[in-house]
């Protein structure tokens, strides 16, 4: 197994507990990537997932808790969004026509070497260079 990407989505699943099998599909992931020291995530999906845990999630998680898991996720190396991430991104939106959002994922797995994102954003199996996306939801209810 490869460095991996982990989107957002994925990590609020663990935390959602009306998510069924996306949840136990998405805590077996995260779990198996804790396991391997292979997760890599951004600042980005940090700052997505303490306001979605914290503000969108019902029932939502504490701020203690939401930032205690941000403390153990500082272990996955999160890639800081600066200038030089900006404009890989602005190159990726505008080469495959993706959000400005989705593009700055794909340019941090890109830049920490991942061979793989896991998410539900972008379509499974499509590629971006070396990097692959991956639905580990693709078939669950």
């Amino acid at each position: 197994m490869n460095k991996a990407f982990v989107d957002t989505n994925i990590l609020v699943y663990v935390r959602d507990t009306d998510a069924g099998v996306k949840q136990s599909r998405a805590a077996d992931l995260v779990s198996e990537l804790w396991k391997s020291r292979l997760g890599r995530i951004s600042t980005q999906v940090m700052s997505e997932y303490y306001v979605t845990v914290t503000q969108k999630l019902k029932p939502g998680m504490t701020r203690e808790a939401a930032w205690a898991d941000l403390q153990s996720l500082q272990a996955w190396g999160p890639l800081p969004v600066d200038w030089k991430l900006m404009e890989r991104g602005r190159s990726l939106q505008k080469e495959h026509a993706v959000s400005w959002w989705d593009a700055l994922i794909i340019a941090a797995a890109q830049t920490l070497d991942c061979s793989v994102i896991y998410t539900e954003d972008l379509a499974h199996g499509q590629h971006y260079d070396m990097v692959n996306i991956v639905n580990p939801f693709r078939g669950a209810g």
